[in-house]
């Protein structure tokens, strides 16, 4: 188990503020494509070796580590990869699932069930949240690759997978009814390492790439063991001065 950063700039649900965004962005990657705002996450860039990690496997696919050079790098650009599709360190995350928060009233709507978690004992969505937490510390595990949706060839997001201890986090989130209709069918704990959606240059019309070289490089690649602190309602395209996501509002998990 690896030493937090404590300097760590965690946001906190007494300083909330409405806020306003783009509607017509797009999630690519999780079953039909809807216009998502916002997103429950779990920070993992908390973890300083765990950060190093993720920017090894990126100088390693793209051919900065010339020490052990991989057989397929020349052939990147044919692969439909490049920098600019990689996530960036600073905000590296679990995404429990994606949320539509159409304006600034459902904004503070959300902030304040996180609220009512955070502080509330005596509120029966926290005593649903503790009792599916069992008031344990929660560690997860990311171990191997894998894409979203598709076949390998044709990838938009290539993810580490997740191993939980009981399936405590998706079970809270889908008691307290984050999650929407169907959420089991439509939930998939994940860290993203690659998505298309995130290329720069929009003119070359690429919206997949080919992961079969990466997968048979790093499909059983161990990326460790964490602990989470903490879940947050994320702001998608905007950013706190940590780097990671805008925080809208957290909930603490149990830590002992």
């Amino acid at each position: 188990m690896e030493n937090l950063n404590h300097k760590w700039d965690r946001c906190s649900s007494s300083h909330q503020t409405p806020l306003s965004f783009k509607g017509n962005q797009k999630q690519i990657g999780q079953g039909q494509r809807e216009v998502f705002t916002h997103f429950v996450s779990l920070p993992l860039a908390i973890y300083p070796d765990l950060t190093k990690n993720i920017e090894a496997f990126q100088n390693s696919v793209l051919g900065n580590n010339d020490k052990d050079p991989l057989k397929f790098q020349s052939t990147l650009a044919e692969m439909g990869i490049e920098k600019s599709i990689f996530v960036t360190p600073k905000t590296f995350h679990l995404t429990v699932v994606m949320l539509k928060l159409e304006n600034n009233e459902s904004v503070v709507k959300a902030q304040n069930i996180l609220q009512v978690l955070s502080f509330s004992e005596k509120q029966s969505i926290f005593s649903n949240v503790r009792q599916a937490l069992k008031n344990r510390p929660v560690f997860i595990r990311l171990r191997g690759l894998e894409c979203m949706s598709g076949s390998l060839d044709k990838t938009r997001v290539l993810y580490a997978p997740v191993e939980e201890v009981g399936h405590v986090i998706i079970d809270a989130f889908e008691n307290v009814g984050f999650a929407g209709k169907d959420a089991k069918s439509r939930l998939k704990l994940h860290a993203t390492l690659m998505n298309a959606s995130y290329r720069k240059d929009k003119s070359k019309k690429m919206d997949t790439f080919d992961a079969r070289e990466i997968h048979k490089e790093f499909e059983n690649k161990d990326w460790g063991t964490y602990l989470i602190r903490e879940a947050h309602i994320s702001q998608r395209y905007k950013y706190d001065p940590n780097g990671y996501f805008h925080c809208c509002a957290s909930l603490p998990f149990p830590h002992k």
